[in-house]
């Protein structure tokens, strides 16, 4: 008979719990994270300083600065986007300084600043853009 008091004690809890859960809102995710990886070595590469920015207006060469943060001890930013805000449709760069990296690594290179642009749509929920880094070249690519 305890037992069963006690069964019904925590699947009344559990209920209760699962309808909080249900009630709170979902927070949605952040529409942009970066993965940075050294190729060299590789390892994530950490300590990477990484700056957002969207393109000013159609055809304009004029960038306005959204965001920046630096790469963790795995290489990556999981939120990039500014917290709590929609990415629109648009132009935008990540501009990787991978120039102190290699300085502290005491490795010379030619990329010591990587732009990558991109072309996001409307109703995508999620963009993820890993850079694949080595001294004297780069890769990237749109991931999940």
């Amino acid at each position: 008979m305890h037992q069963l008091k006690n069964l019904a004690l925590f699947l009344a809890f559990a209920a209760a719990c699962g309808a909080a859960a249900a009630a709170a809102p979902a927070r949605a995710p952040n529409p942009l994270s970066v993965h940075v990886l050294d190729l060299q070595s590789g390892q994530p590469t950490a300590g990477i300083r990484v700056t957002l920015e969207q393109r000013s207006g159609d055809g304009s060469s004029d960038w306005r600065v959204l965001a920046a943060s630096v790469t963790n001890a795995q290489g990556r930013i999981a939120a990039l986007y500014p917290d709590g805000k929609t990415m629109p449709a648009g132009d935008y760069r990540i501009v990787f300084e991978t120039g102190e990296h290699f300085r502290r690594a005491g490795t010379p290179t030619f990329f010591p600043r990587i732009p990558v642009e991109f072309h996001t749509e409307a109703g995508v929920a999620h963009y993820h853009i890993p850079l694949l880094l080595s001294p004297y070249g780069y890769s990237t690519y749109r991931g999940n």
